[in-house]
């Protein structure tokens, strides 16, 4: 069994959350550059400009890529064969939150209670911790912090399995046409298919983590992303939903099995800024 240390998680997510605060990971950046150069000038290509130009200072200043620096979202991956040494993984992780916030002076966003009692915790816990214990032993952690604006647009239905492919692709390209300009387009677009409701949501989340505009490796639903892809971009929406020929830059599709009388359907939304940082302990 190998052991690794609380302050050692701890530490590794608190410099997480810098990174990914202030640091666009490059396939996002490539992504921006492609969907410039399919723009043909105005203000479309004037946003992926300012886009690029905001990201550069952001890495070069060490500022936020946005004045909301997000839900901390952890997608953590425990082998079998690795334990902390005091404590749980989850208690780490908050610690790191805790310190990386302060830490990078990033904005604290979360309410200890939803309805009843909106006070600000003030160190942007409790984190959301998705935990998936894994052969070996090593610790991969995944962070993707979430802004507000874009995760108001999340949509979830339980089609009928009748509804088949043209269900999911109108429901899909409609929740991302109706979001307009709210999620800050051009948005990478998760969507889960299959499993439960809440797995189907799950799933629309994770697949914001595929590396920007990597096609399922199931050829059916590689062929499904880029004709909804398509659909959304020929809608006209465009950057921050003001017009042009980028309103998404990617789409990516994650699917389990499901009830034979079910076929939830999740479409989680990225913004432009799609934020995230990685280790591997």
């Amino acid at each position: 069994m190998r052991i690794i240390k609380f302050e050692t998680v701890r530490d590794a997510v608190s410099e997480m959350c810098g990174k990914a605060a202030c640091d666009l990971p490059e396939d996002v950046l490539a992504a921006l550059r492609a969907g410039k150069e399919k723009e043909n000038g105005g203000i479309a290509e004037d946003f992926f400009d300012q886009y690029l130009k905001n990201s550069e200072i952001a890495r070069t200043e060490r500022l936020p890529l946005c004045q909301d620096t997000g839900f901390a979202v952890f997608f953590v991956e425990m082998g079998s064969a690795c334990a902390i040494d005091r404590g749980t993984v989850a208690e780490a992780i908050n610690e790191g939150v805790r310190d990386g916030y302060k830490k990078f002076f990033l904005r604290k966003s979360i309410v200890a209670d939803p309805l009843f009692d909106r006070k600000n915790t003030f160190d942007n816990t409790p984190a959301v911790i998705h935990l998936q214990q894994v052969d070996g032993d090593k610790l991969h952690i995944t962070l993707a912090p979430k802004g507000g604006g874009s995760e108001n647009m999340s949509a979830l239905r339980m089609l009928k399995p009748s509804e088949g492919r043209q269900g999911v692709v109108d429901f899909v390209v409609n929740a991302v046409v109706s979001a307009g300009g709210n999620p800050c387009p051009p948005t990478i677009v998760g969507v889960g298919i299959g499993g439960t409701m809440e797995y189907a949501a799950y799933m629309s989340k994770k697949a914001l983590l595929r590396k920007v505009g990597t096609p399922s490796v199931d050829q059916r639903y590689a062929e499904l992303e880029a004709e909804i892809l398509e659909k959304i971009n020929a809608s006209g929406v465009g950057p921050q939903g003001l017009g042009g020929k980028t309103t998404a830059l990617a789409v990516h599709i994650e699917f389990h099995p499901c009830h034979l009388a079910s076929m939830p359907v999740a479409v989680n939304l990225n913004c432009h800024a799609a934020r995230h940082a990685e280790v591997e302990l």
